[in-house]
C-alpha cells in the first residue's frame, strides 16, 4: 500500500513545552483522515510539520516519500494547505489573491476557480478586507482545492461557515476522496470529523491516543474514545478492529516506553474495509 504520509517519532518542542510527542502514523492514499483533539492538543503543530512549515525537534514527517522539512518547495505544488488562522492579503480582491497562488502552483484552470467560487457563493471581485469571516474562509478553501492537489492538509476548515456551506464543504471533501486523493482534516469538532472521515486519529496533550475506523467509532459511545485515554496514561484501545494498529496501554505496575515497543499506528485505506467473501 502506498502511504502519502508517514511519521516516525515525530516530535516538536517549543522551549520546555512539547506540542507533538513521538507521533507515529501512516496515512495511505485515497482516504480522509480526521485528526481529532481538543484545543491545545497539538493538531495545528502537526499540520504545520506535515506542510513543511516548521522543522521537527526529533523524528520525521515523510510526505510523498520525502522529508517535508527538507523538500518544502517540491511539496507545495502537490498539497493544498489551509491553516487554522487563515489570513489573506486584505487589499487584494479574491481574484487577485487566487491568481497569485495559481502562479505559485504553476498555473490553474480559471474555470476551476470560478466553479469553486460559485459553489460557495463567493464574490471574488471585492477586496478581501470587506468580506465577512465566513467569506474569507471560503477564499482559503478555494485556494487549497483549486489546483486539485494530491493531498489536502486542512486545519479547522469550516471555521466561520454557516451550516449550508459546511455541508457543501463536506461534499467537496467526499468528492476529493472519491477521486483518489487524500485529505488530512484537523478539527476539534467530533461531529464534523465523523461526517466525512474514513478513519479518525485522536490526539491529546501531543500524543496519539487511538485510531478508529469511523464506522466502528459510530457504533460506540462517540464521546468515550475521545475523552478516555486510560487511568494510567495509555491510549484507549478499540477491540478487534481489522487493519488498525494502535498502541496498547501499559500494565499498571510497569513503565513502558511505547515508542520502542510498538510500531506506527496505521490508518485503514478505503480498500481495507470488509470485503464480500471471495478469493484473496
Amino acid at each position: 500500500m502506498d502511504h502519502v504520509i508517514r511519521t516516525r517519532n515525530l516530535t516538536k518542542r517549543f522551549g520546555q513545552r512539547t506540542a507533538v510527542d513521538g507521533l507515529n502514523l501512516d496515512v495511505p492514499s485515497g482516504v480522509v483522515l480526521g485528526y481529532l483533539g481538543p484545543n491545545g492538543a497539538g493538531k495545528t503543530t502537526t499540520v504545520r510539520l506535515l506542510a513543511g512549515l516548521v522543522c521537527p525537534t526529533a523524528g520525521s514527517a515523510i510526505v510523498f516519500g520525502f522529508d517535508a522539512a527538507d523538500r518544502y518547495d517540491a511539496l507545495q505544488r502537490r498539497i493544498g494547505y489551509l491553516p487554522g488562522d487563515f489570513a489573506a492579503y486584505p487589499e487584494l480582491t479574491g481574484t487577485q489573491y487566487l491568481d497569485y497562488f495559481a502562479h505559485l502552483y504553476g498555473g490553474v484552470d480559471r474555470s476551476r476557480i470560478q466553479l469553486l467560487a460559485q459553489r460557495f457563493d463567493l464574490d471574488l471581485h471585492v477586496r478581501i478586507r470587506t468580506l465577512s469571516r465566513g467569506d474569507r474562509q471560503k477564499v482559503g478553501i478555494v485556494q487549497a482545492f483549486m489546483h486539485d492537489p494530491d493531498l489536502l492538509i486542512l486545519d479547522e476548515p469550516t471555521t466561520g461557515l454557516d451550516p449550508l456551506m459546511q455541508r457543501e464543504f463536506h461534499d467537496l471533501v467526499r468528492e476529493t476522496r472519491n477521486a483518489g486523493r487524500t485529505v488530512f482534516l484537523s478539527s476539534h469538532v467530533l461531529s464534523e470529523v465523523v461526517a466525512v472521515a474514513d478513519t479518525v486519529a485522536i490526539l491529546r496533550a501531543g500524543r496519539l491516543v487511538s485510531v478508529w475506523p469511523v464506522q466502528a467509532l459510530k457504533a460506540t459511545n462517540l464521546e468515550a474514545p475521545f475523552l478516555d485515554h486510560g487511568d494510567h496514561g495509555g491510549p484507549h484501545v478499540p477491540q478487534r478492529l481489522p487493519e488498525v494498529a494502535v498502541r496498547r496501554p501499559p500494565r499498571p505496575d510497569r513503565v513502558v516506553d511505547r515508542d520502542r515497543r510498538t510500531g506506527p499506528a496505521r490508518v485503514c485505506a478505503v480498500a481495507d474495509r470488509p470485503r464480500q467473501s471471495g478469493p484473496g
